[in-house]
């Protein structure tokens, strides 16, 4: 070879000799032309399905799902079934205004009316309503509806509850523990009439009673009977022993529980202190009509301590009701009896 030549020999010319050194590959051509050519023939497969959940976004995970806290027990939740009452001490007062007005309103209308068709003085107006058992009974039971209407448009209407067995009103046989007959609730009354009557002979009575200027005459005599047996138990029981117990009730055993005491100590505590206020206050409703002799009001008390006793363990209205009922029954039978149909005039009840 020579090596000022211009143009050295090709590999693989016969000028060059043979060598054992390995020649390099021979490169391939890619098989595209271009980077879109190369982006075409890419293909992405999608992930294959699997079962396995995703993890969950914290912030709406945490929103969305429900809370693993119970909720708070409600402030009645203690409290047994025929203590839980939808009316508050608010209520009360509006009731106490209402019958108080009530009745104020029956009063008024009356004089009202006596006096424009009469033109009676106040003391001839006092006079007549002493005279008149029907207007004074009448009047009475008037009253008594207004107080119905009242607590049935303000819980029952109002509020969408059941009249009866909101008040209270159930089926003997509540309480499993109490009896379920009528008949002895019936007696026991009539007892505890027998016990009272005997306990008046021992106290020292007025000569006259309010209550008495309704005997003047048959008619009115009967009027009262009436009213004491078909009217007043079933008022009566329904707004102390239905009404105003479970209230004062559930209030004392509140009192007691945030003092300390335990929920079945608390309920005790205060089931005793409403049966003996709903008696007292029973006692005082009918201390006008006895002319505010202590002694009688207090054996009345105890008559309306024994009445509230006797819905608290039965746990029902039903049972003082029929307590209610035997008692004024045994009353009444026995002074129309006594007296010859009102012949002559009872004695004082």
């Amino acid at each position: 070879m020579n090596p000022f030549d211009e143009k050295p020999p090709q590999p693989g010319s016969d000028d060059q000799p043979a060598t054992n050194q390995p020649s390099d590959p021979p490169r391939e051509e890619p098989p595209w032309e271009s980077i879109d050519d190369l982006a075409a023939r890419i293909v992405v497969h999608p992930p294959e399905p699997t079962n396995a959940p995703l993890p969950p976004d914290v912030i709406s995970f945490a929103a969305d799902a429900p809370s693993t806290l119970p909720p708070p027990p409600p402030a009645n939740a203690f409290l047994p079934e025929d203590l839980r009452v939808p009316w508050s001490w608010l209520h009360l007062l509006l009731f106490g205004l209402f019958a108080f007005g009530s009745i104020l309103v029956i009063q008024i209308a009356l004089v009202i009316y006596f006096n424009t068709s009469r033109h009676l003085s106040p003391k001839e107006i006092e006079q007549l309503f002493q005279n008149r058992p029907d207007v004074a009974v009448g009047s009475n039971v008037l009253w008594f509806f207004l107080i119905f209407l009242f607590l049935y448009v303000t819980i029952a209407v109002l509020q969408g509850r059941p009249f009866w067995p909101t008040f209270g009103w159930k089926k003997l046989g509540t309480n499993p523990d109490w009896p379920v007959s009528p008949w002895i609730y019936l007696a026991g009354g009539a007892g505890l009439a027998v016990c009272v009557a005997i306990a008046s002979t021992k106290i020292k009575t007025p000569d006259h009673l309010p209550i008495q200027d309704l005997f003047k005459n048959r008619t009115g005599a009967f009027l009262l009977m009436g009213m004491a047996v078909f009217i007043a138990p079933l008022v009566e029981e329904t707004v102390f022993r239905g009404y105003l117990y479970p209230l004062f009730a559930s209030t004392c055993a509140r009192i007691a529980r945030r003092f300390g005491f335990d929920p079945a100590s608390a309920v005790q505590t205060g089931t005793r202190a409403g049966i003996v206020v709903t008696g007292v206050l029973f006692g005082f409703l009918h201390g006008a009509q006895l002319g505010w002799t202590w002694a009688l009001v207090a054996v009345l008390s105890i008559v309306g301590i024994v009445f509230t006793f006797v819905r608290a363990r039965a746990r029902s209205v039903f049972a003082s009701y029929l307590l209610h009922l035997g008692y004024n029954s045994f009353i009444a039978f026995s002074a129309i009896f006594s007296t010859r149909f009102f012949t002559q005039m009872p004695p004082h009840p």
